[in-house]
């Protein structure tokens, strides 16, 4: 058989069932929301809303961000049908091997790759940004060489790097501490969003959604280039529903707490995102909302820098617990393609008592921290939403070919409603919004994707249990 043939051979679900079954089932619905939301809530809400209404849409971001959650909504139902009806590890990985072949697999599990990669900087970049606030709010000086990487003219981003060596330490401590820290500074994150939220209406001035959304961003068919342009690059805000699909092995109940989890994720991101875009844009005029820290800005723009501080700390906490569920998903993500020999095997493999994928943590944690500690936040960002839109696409469509499957009996579990017009929606307006994205940044999603294939032909296919059961 040739080299293409092999390369679209389907996993079997039952294989990965079986490799996963050395996981612990301990996550319910409550823990799956608080790593969904944890995700969620991050870097996402706490600076995209004040870039990317400065740079693409204006107060109209909040249209952007409602937009944004209709479209993963839908793509978030899909995952959790895949979920129900896959109750494995690897996310849409494995979802795609199973379904369309190795190499489609492979091409989602590379894309996701870069998405948890840089979003776990990302998010870590961020947290280093309201630090750094909070110490020019309070007169605190002389560590900026320490704020920032060598490309921005400092030293390293010493803060991001603490961060993420402090959450690697507690993941590898076990799934249960991870849990716990989680809920707890998720509920603490909310607290502080809806304090932003209450507190912050009080100081939003009408004048500053006038105009709503400004003529020079009113560009190509009906003027919406604007908002399309801020939708696309928003998207990274809503990866946490994809993360919770790598935890599927991990969940007591899959077929019914999986669906939970995603859903109520998706719903309080909306309304959250929504709010917050709404207020922010109302306290300060989009013009002068291009900052790394927005919500702190804000408030020590109208004078209270005490909430500021407040707002910052919080901010901060939120960032803690994106970190958190970014490390967790990026570790089962690489644990996953060890498990199947598209990499190292060693990398797949379960160590200690609290059945931990170690090496896949120790080695996802290094890379995200040399990120983290060198890039800038523009650099890390610019790729996250390509990726998490080509999962979409590819697991919207891949419904398609789920329900035909008779060795998968999904029967009890979620299924998307209106099929199939909902997922061929979700898959097709998640192709549109790739190519609102800005050229370059296609240019360096199309560079990663032959790296990967590259990896995959050169090493992947060679070491594959699938091609080695089916030699």
């Amino acid at each position: 058989m040739g080299i293409f043939k092999r390369s679209f051979r389907r996993d079997s679900l039952a294989q990965f069932a079986k490799a996963d079954a050395h996981l612990k089932r301990v996550l319910d619905t409550k823990d799956l929301v608080a790593l969904g939301i944890g995700t969620v809530i991050g870097t996402g809400i706490f600076i995209l809303p004040g870039t990317e209404a400065a740079q693409d849409a204006g107060p109209a971001v909040a249209i952007s961000f409602l937009i944004a959650a209709i479209i993963s909504g839908i793509s978030g139902m899909a995952y959790a049908e895949f979920a129900s009806a896959m109750p494995v590890a690897g996310s849409a990985y494995s979802y795609g091997s199973v379904v369309y072949g190795q190499v489609v697999g492979w091409f989602l599990g590379w894309s996701l790759i870069l998405e948890y990669f840089l979003a776990t900087s990302a998010v870590s970049v961020g947290f280093s940004s309201y630090l750094g606030g909070l110490f020019k709010t309070n007169h605190i000086h002389g560590f900026d060489s320490w704020l920032a990487g060598p490309l921005e003219g400092g030293i390293v981003n010493l803060p991001a790097v603490i961060l993420l060596l402090t959450i690697l330490v507690i993941q590898m401590i076990g799934l249960s501490t991870t849990r716990w820290v989680e809920n707890i500074f998720v509920a603490i994150k909310l607290v502080i969003l809806a304090m932003f939220i209450v507190v912050g209406i009080f100081f939003t001035k009408p004048g500053n959604y006038i105009p709503f959304y400004p003529k020079e961003f009113q560009s190509g068919p009906f003027g919406l280039s604007g908002i399309w342009a801020a939708t696309s690059g928003i998207f990274f805000a809503f990866i946490g529903f994809d993360t919770l699909a790598a935890h599927t092995a991990e969940v007591k109940k899959p077929k019914t707490q999986m669906a939970h989890g995603i859903i109520y994720t998706v719903l309080i991101a909306a309304v959250l995102y929504t709010l917050f875009a709404i207020v922010l844009t109302g306290m300060v005029n989009y013009k002068q909302l291009n900052v790394s820290d927005p919500a702190s800005f804000a408030f020590t723009y109208v004078g209270q820098k005490g909430l500021s501080s407040i707002i910052g700390i919080g901010s901060m906490i939120g960032m803690f617990t994106g970190v958190l569920a970014l490390v967790f998903a990026s570790s089962r993500l690489i644990y996953s393609f060890g498990r199947d020999g598209l990499l190292p095997k060693f990398l797949g493999r379960i160590s200690g008592s609290q059945h931990v994928p170690f090496n896949a943590l120790l080695i996802a944690g290094i890379i995200e921290i040399v990120l983290a500690g060198a890039v800038p936040l523009s650099e890390l960002a610019s790729l996250i939403s390509a990726g998490t839109l080509a999962a979409f696409t590819f697991v919207n469509f891949g419904i398609l070919s789920l329900r035909k499957r008779a060795d998968i009996n999904n029967a009890d579990g979620f299924q998307v409603p209106g099929y199939p017009v909902v997922p061929i929606i979700g898959g097709l307006t998640s192709l549109f919004f790739i190519t609102q994205l800005k050229q370059e940044t296609l240019v360096m999603f199309a560079i990663w994707t032959i790296i990967g294939l590259a990896v995959y032909f050169f090493y992947g296919i060679r070491h594959s249990k699938l091609q080695q059961d089916n030699a």
